[in-house]
């Protein structure tokens, strides 16, 4: 057998070469291949909600939502860009400073939810996260008239860096029956005539189809008729606000043809408490809106 040594120099350097660029190969055929993303007309994602009784662990989170499928995760901030970044996902909806209680619908609550809002777009922006949340607040003596001008006035102050930074801030839609009793924004109606005075591509609603089962039903005529205004879909069941399933009023095969077939291109994203084991559930739920 020949040493390197009794080896033609070029012989030994190609034979050298060749070997590297087996052993590269074989360790990139050691990698995991990026997770497809799930087949159909809608980008689904899922909130942290559905792995109830799985995992708090976002990094595991983020590997089954990829696993199955999913194109991001709904309402995470900075802190978790990384891990959905590692697995190919998108924080598809980032928290902006408002909360239910106190929300932008109340003065006394702009300066502070301003400046996290700013700070959110801009994380946002970087991370190529297509939305930030945005919640009006609970009536509290405060009339939905005043209430509206108050979300249009701060709106129109934020909704410039938002253009700018190619980010869309969704206004929640919210029932007021159920589980937020004096919320404002809980009508379409409402949040539709907030968008259309606020009169910017970068403001949108966050349209719950549960939620809005609660306060309206009639809702695949209501998202034809609004799909101008809506950047964002939640899904759950109702009653319970579970996994759609039997028990469940809410046709979700048929509701999510009827957004694919309006040519929507926002996401879709599970938000329901699973009542069964989270992993196969998410699997089936996401088979279901597979249109």
């Amino acid at each position: 057998m020949k040493t390197p040594s009794s080896l033609h120099r070029r012989e030994f350097i190609a034979r050298l070469g060749a070997a590297g660029a087996v052993s590269l190969l074989g360790s990139q055929s050691l990698a995991a291949p990026a997770a497809p993303k799930r087949a159909g007309r809608l980008k689904q994602g899922v909130c942290r909600g559905v792995f109830r009784g799985f995992t708090t662990d976002v990094a595991v989170m983020c590997r089954e939502a990829a696993r199955l499928g999913a194109h991001g995760i709904d309402l995470v901030g900075p802190e978790a860009f990384p891990a959905l970044k590692e697995h190919g996902l998108v924080p598809t909806m980032v928290p902006g400073g408002s909360a239910i209680k106190a929300g932008i619908n109340d003065p006394q609550h702009h300066a502070e939810i301003e400046g996290k809002m700013r700070a959110a777009i801009k994380d946002a922006a970087a991370a190529q996260a297509p939305n930030v949340i945005v919640l009006a607040g609970d009536r509290a003596g405060i009339s939905d008239e005043e209430g509206m001008d108050n979300c249009v006035s701060f709106l129109r102050r934020v909704s410039a860096q938002a253009e700018d930074s190619g980010v869309t801030l969704c206004m929640e839609l919210l029932n007021s029956k159920v589980n937020h009793p004096g919320y404002m924004c809980d009508r379409t109606s409402w949040g539709v005539e907030l968008c259309r005075r606020v009169d910017s591509p970068r403001v949108k609603l966050l349209y719950d189809i549960y939620h809005m089962q609660i306060m309206e039903g009639d809702v695949i005529r209501t998202i034809r008729e609004n799909i101008g205004y809506i950047g964002h879909i939640h899904t759950a069941g109702n009653p319970g606000r579970h996994e759609f399933d039997e028990t469940q009023e809410l046709n979700y095969p048929a509701i999510c043809r009827a957004i694919a077939d309006l040519g929507y291109q926002g996401y879709v994203s599970h938000e329901y408490t699973p009542t069964k084991d989270a992993l196969p559930t998410l699997e089936k739920m996401m088979k279901l809106c597979e249109v």
